[in-house]
């Protein structure tokens, strides 16, 4: 959690994770102006002979966000990789979401952006069955489950942010660097100024 954290610094995010027994939501301000940016709710559910399941209600992200979802450390990916690390703490081995079919275009689009974090679509939740009443009655309307192995999302993201750190790093020990090679200019010349203000003896 400290490396996503850390991570999303660098990207001028403030994460923040609240809980309130099963169910929790994360905020993302920007340290910058202050504004959130986005949000993501749900709650750990109990399931019979599954164990804990990471029950991923929403995610909401600002209008005006909506472009550094072209990044693969979009704000989605800093909001989730929260969600994700709370269900590991939390003992859970699978994560789901509902890409909900407001319209074709919309849903579409949610479909390859799960996919694209590693989820994948296990059922069609279209109303048209009995079997659908459960998953409305939970996810509050149609669409698509999508399910994920939280291990698994957290090996194929935790890649990504301990590169995102380590560049961070790397910034700073070049700044580092810069500082005391001009540091030592600084040095060398003033001896070289002293030593032509005292002349040959």
């Amino acid at each position: 959690m400290s490396e996503i954290l850390e991570s999303s610094r660098t990207q001028k995010l403030n994460l923040q994770l609240q809980t309130l027994g099963p169910f929790f939501r994360i905020t993302a301000r920007s340290l910058v102006t202050d504004r959130e940016l986005g949000k993501a709710e749900g709650l750990i559910r109990m399931w019979f002979g599954k164990g804990n399941i990471l029950h991923l209600d929403s995610i909401k992200l600002q209008r005006e966000t909506l472009g550094m979802e072209k990044s693969i450390f979009g704000l989605g990916l800093y909001i989730g990789a929260v969600a994700i690390r709370h269900g590991y703490d939390s003992g859970c081995e699978t994560a789901q979401l509902l890409a909900i079919n407001d319209s074709d275009l919309y849903h579409s689009k949610l479909i390859r952006f799960y996919t694209r974090l590693g989820f994948k679509p296990v059922y069609e939740v279209t109303g048209s069955s009995v079997g659908d009443i459960t998953h409305m009655l939970v996810w509050g309307g149609v669409g698509t489950r999508m399910d994920a192995s939280v291990e698994e999302l957290m090996i194929k993201w935790c890649k990504r942010f301990k590169k995102t750190n380590s560049l961070a790093k790397q910034k700073k020990t070049d700044q580092d660097s810069e500082v005391v090679v001009l540091v030592e200019n600084l040095v060398h010349k003033f001896f070289n100024s002293v030593a032509k203000l005292d002349g040959p003896q």
